[in-house]
């Protein structure tokens, strides 16, 4: 079982983009819902989505990820903030309900356990988490946008969620890919992230994670 968890994984990276700057705007699957609501939304993990759960969070569950934003943000860089905290807080209790908590940074340091995740499974998910979040008005700054794939000749193809902030129209990546489950994702701007932008340093399970990259 292991080794088709790798094949699979293999797979759906090399595929996940067939040409530069392209928008992966089509989810791996059909069932997985797209106007997700804390009583009904799907969770994407053994990597590209090869398995599929449908949630329901608690009502307390649903009221800590609105609590972080209240109040609102004043303005956008601290609703990016806001987002940091909330994915977070999303991937632990989802991590608790699905066994992924033990999901590792990177795709290849857990590739093949059961529960771990690559980049179309961490990106679909934040981007079922953000809808959740602009559904219920929690976003005032930002939209939620079409997640990205970036290509290079030498280097995997990787994909992100996305947001938009509402007044420039700037995008921001979103990228939960490159941490341990519940560790708050690096946003940043996408333009920078499609260079082929790597954290300098990937903190320990447990670690204060680095602030977003606001620059």
């Amino acid at each position: 079982m292991r080794a088709i968890r790798i094949l699979r994984t293999l797979v759906c990276v090399l595929g996940a983009c067939a040409a530069p700057d392209c928008r992966a705007d089509v989810f791996t699957r059909p069932d997985i819902i797209t106007d997700p609501d804390p009583a009904r939304f799907t969770v994407c993990y053994d990597g590209g989505c090869a398995s599929l759960a449908q949630l329901k969070l608690s009502e307390k569950q649903w009221q800590r990820i609105r609590a972080l934003f209240a109040p609102p943000a004043a303005n956008a860089a601290e609703e990016r903030e806001q987002i940091r905290t909330a994915i977070a807080l999303f991937e632990t209790i989802v991590g608790s309900m699905t066994g992924t908590s033990g999901d590792k940074g990177g795709t290849f340091s857990g590739l093949g356990e059961t529960g771990q995740m690559d980049c179309i499974d961490e990106s679909t998910n934040t981007t079922i988490y953000l809808l959740m979040l602009q559904k219920f008005g929690l976003l005032r700054w930002h939209n939620v946008a079409d997640r990205a794939t970036r290509w290079s000749l030498f280097s995997w193809p990787h994909t992100t969620a996305v947001i938009e902030e509402r007044a420039s129209g700037q995008a921001w990546a979103v990228d939960s890919w490159f941490l341990d489950n519940g560790q708050p994702p690096f946003v940043l701007p996408l333009e920078t992230w499609r260079s082929g932008w790597k954290p300098p340093q990937v903190p320990a399970a447990g670690a204060a994670s680095p602030k977003a990259a606001d620059h």
